[in-house]
């Protein structure tokens, strides 16, 4: 079985599907930093170095969302870059081989460092062994779905998109033209179907250990079960049609970026459940949009200046790195010790430089061979590199 790239609209080349799209690698690093900055709001555990209950308030409320809305971003790209880059003649065991290949060798290394450092020694087998072949958010115990590196329960997710993406491309490339956004608006409603049946349907007891006013089967079944993720994962894949297509209106990256601040505090103010995605991701798939059609018509964006690619390529190490570099350095280091306002932002900046060279080692020592050494069959390593880095 083969993967092929959507149908080509009428009037365009095939060649055009594969323009570079390398500011849609420099942004991942923004997700990313997003979810650091959420995850280091936390005072249990430890994370937030404030103690100035104001200022630590202060720092809870403003990356309140920013984890949430990191991840979904992350969601929607995922699908959208996929069927961007999907190359003619790409079999499904190659695929499936290149995706492995890119997630579990630095989620194992830092899964392994997690249980050295602090997890080992509180955590039995039925709860770490899932976690290492990424089927923990699978269970709805909260001691499994968010164990060993908390982040990388989101990888579950990504492993049930890259399973099925193989037998969804066919389908969607053959989705009418005319009909890509009455399908990108199911999809949205899915959503929101989703937080209907887990706000009147779950369990509400018991509460999250985390305090976030829903109760664990709801927390668990709304945001961490990996089904419930396909949503947006579709989403992104019908997005990268309607780009291919040229069927979206042209939106400058900076009103999109505003849209996503605007979701961003709407989704600060609903209910918990509504604002973990669905009001932020119509803003998101505006902005990958956009940034797309910004690469295809070459219109200049920061984003595609050398640091920034070289972040969005390190992004995925710093994300699976963060906890255990904030978790670690907060509770061996630091004894939880807490900080007046300005020591406390350097702190902060401390952790996010911290966490960018572990996720730099990652990239170097781990991924990047890895990648080199068994991603593609050795008849196939000369050619050209697929469009975009995902």
């Amino acid at each position: 079985m083969t993967l092929s790239p959507p149908a080509v609209a009428e009037g365009n080349t095939a060649e055009s599907f594969r323009t570079k799209l390398p500011s849609l690698t420099g942004i991942r690093f923004i997700a990313a930093a997003l979810v650091f900055f959420f995850h280091a709001t936390f005072s249990d555990p430890p994370m937030n170095p404030f103690a100035d209950k104001a200022w630590e308030e202060g720092f809870r409320t403003l990356f309140s969302q920013a984890g949430w809305m990191g991840v979904s971003f992350f969601f929607v790209l995922s699908g959208f870059v996929l069927t961007w880059s999907a190359r003619p003649g790409d079999t499904v065991t190659g695929f499936w081989r290149r995706r492995v290949l890119k997630i579990f060798p630095n989620h194992i290394v830092m899964w392994a460092l997690a249980m050295i450092l602090f997890a080992g020694a509180v955590t039995p087998v039925s709860t770490w062994l899932p976690n290492l072949f990424l089927l923990h958010s699978w269970f709805p115990q909260h001691e499994t779905f968010i164990s060993v590196n908390p982040p990388s329960w989101s990888l579950c997710s990504e492993l049930l998109f890259y399973l099925l993406f193989p037998f969804l491309l066919g389908p969607i490339k053959r989705i009418k033209e005319r009909t890509l956004w009455f399908w990108a608006g199911g999809m949205v409603v899915g959503m929101l179907g989703v937080q209907l049946v887990t706000d009147f349907l779950m369990p509400q007891n018991p509460p999250t250990p985390e305090g976030f006013g829903v109760s664990l089967w709801e927390f668990w079944f709304g945001y961490n079960f990996p089904p419930v993720r396909m949503f947006e994962f579709v989403l992104g894949m019908i997005l990268a049609r309607l780009v291919m297509a040229r069927a979206v209106p042209k939106v400058g990256i900076i009103p999109a970026a505003v849209l996503c601040v605007v979701g961003y505090v709407v989704a600060m103010v609903v209910p918990f459940l509504y604002g973990l995605n669905l009001v932020t991701v119509i803003p998101i798939g505006v902005l990958i949009c956009a940034i797309a059609r910004a690469d295809i018509d070459g219109t200049p964006t920061f984003l595609r200046n050398r640091t920034w690619q070289w972040l969005g390529e390190v992004s995925f190490g710093f994300y699976l790195a963060q906890y255990v570099v904030m978790y670690t350095i907060r509770t061996r280091l630091m004894d939880e010790k807490l900080f007046s306002p300005f020591p406390a932002i350097l702190v902060l900046i401390s952790f996010f430089f911290a966490t960018l060279l572990v996720g730099w080692l990652l990239m170097v020592c781990v991924e990047r061979p890895v990648m080199r050494r068994w991603a593609r069959p050795v008849k196939s390593r000369t050619k050209e590199p697929a469009a975009v880095s995902h």
